[in-house]
C-alpha cells in the first residue's frame, strides 16, 4: 500500500508539470493577430493566425495586433511662417504591416510613431501660412502622411490616413479675420449689385430701342403700366405722355409745327 502511494505522489507531480507545459506551448492567435517568435534570443519569425506551438521556456513570443491604431496627437504650440502663433491638433491611422520588423527594428513602436507624429505635425504647421492651415488642410495632411509613412516603413508600419482637426488661434486674430471676411462679403455685394444693374441697364436699352421701332409700342407699355400704378395706395398717378398720342391731337401738332416753321423762317430773314 505505501508503495502504491510512494508511486502516485511521483507520477502527480509530473502530471501537473505536463499539463502545464502543454497549456503555455499551445497560442490560439486570432485573424487579426500575429506572433513573433524568439528561440533563445534569435528571431524565428511570426506565425499565426489560429492554432500555434512554441516550446515554453526556450522560446519567447511577442503578440502583435495589425488592426488599424487611431493615434490622437495632441495640440502643437506652432508659429506659422507669417509669425502668427496657433495651436494645431491632429489625428493620424497606422497599422503595422511588418511584425518582425515592429518588434526588430523600434522598441515600443507605438511611442515611436507617436513622437515622429507629434514633431512632424510642428515643422509641417510651422512651414506653412494661417490661410493654408485654414483652408488647404488637405494638402497639408497629405505632406504630413507622406513624411511619416516613409519614416516608419522601416518600423514595419503603414501610416493609412492623417487629418488635422483643429487649428486654434487667438481671439483678437479671430476678430480681424471676421472684419476681414466681413468686408469682403460687402465688397461682393457691391460689385454683384453693379453687374446686375449692368445688365439691367442693357436690357432696358434693348427694350427702348424695341418700343421706338415698333408703331404704338409706347402706348401699348403705358396700357400695361397703369394697372400696376393704380394698385398703389395713393390720390394721385403721375405718368408721362408717350408719343404715340399725338394722333389724338392732331390741331395741336399742326399749330405747333407751323409755329416753329414761321420762327425758322423769321430767323432766317433777320440772319439776311
Amino acid at each position: 500500500m505505501l508503495e502504491l502511494l510512494a508511486e502516485g505522489g511521483f507520477w502527480i507531480p509530473a502530471i501537473v508539470v505536463l499539463f502545464f507545459f502543454v497549456t503555455a506551448a499551445i497560442k490560439i492567435v486570432r485573424e487579426y493577430e500575429r506572433l513573433v517568435v524568439f528561440r533563445l534570443g534569435r528571431l524565428i519569425g511570426e506565425k499565426g493566425p489560429g492554432f500555434v506551438l512554441v516550446i515554453p521556456v526556450v522560446d519567447k513570443v511577442i503578440r502583435i495586433s495589425l488592426r488599424i491604431v487611431t493615434l490622437d496627437v495632441p495640440s502643437q504650440e506652432v508659429i506659422t511662417r507669417d509669425n502668427v502663433t496657433t495651436s494645431v491638433n491632429a489625428v493620424v491611422y497606422y497599422r503595422v504591416v511588418d511584425p518582425n520588423r515592429a518588434v526588430n527594428n523600434v522598441e515600443e513602436y507605438r511611442m515611436a510613431t507617436a513622437q515622429l507624429a507629434q514633431t512632424t505635425l510642428r515643422s509641417v504647421a510651422g512651414q506653412a501660412e494661417l490661410d493654408e492651415l485654414l483652408s488647404e488642410r488637405d494638402k497639408l495632411n497629405q505632406k504630413i502622411q507622406g513624411i511619416l509613412d516613409e519614416a516608419t516603413d522601416p518600423w514595419g508600419i503603414k501610416v493609412t490616413a492623417v487629418e488635422i482637426k483643429d487649428v486654434v488661434i487667438p481671439e483678437a486674430l479671430q476678430r480681424a479675420i471676421s472684419r476681414q471676411a466681413t468686408a469682403e462679403r460687402e465688397r461682393r455685394a457691391v460689385i454683384v449689385q453693379a453687374e446686375g444693374e449692368k445688365q439691367a441697364a442693357g436690357k432696358i436699352a434693348e427694350a427702348a430701342k424695341i418700343l421706338n421701332t415698333e408703331e404704338g409700342g409706347f402706348y401699348v407699355r403705358l396700357l400695361r403700366t397703369l394697372p400696376e400704378i393704380a394698385s398703389y395706395q395713393g390720390s394721385m398717378i403721375a405718368f408721362p405722355l408717350p408719343v404715340e398720342l399725338k394722333h389724338m391731337f392732331p390741331e395741336a401738332t399742326t399749330g405747333s409745327k407751323a409755329l416753329k416753321s414761321g420762327k425758322k423762317e423769321k430767323e432766317d430773314k433777320e440772319e439776311e
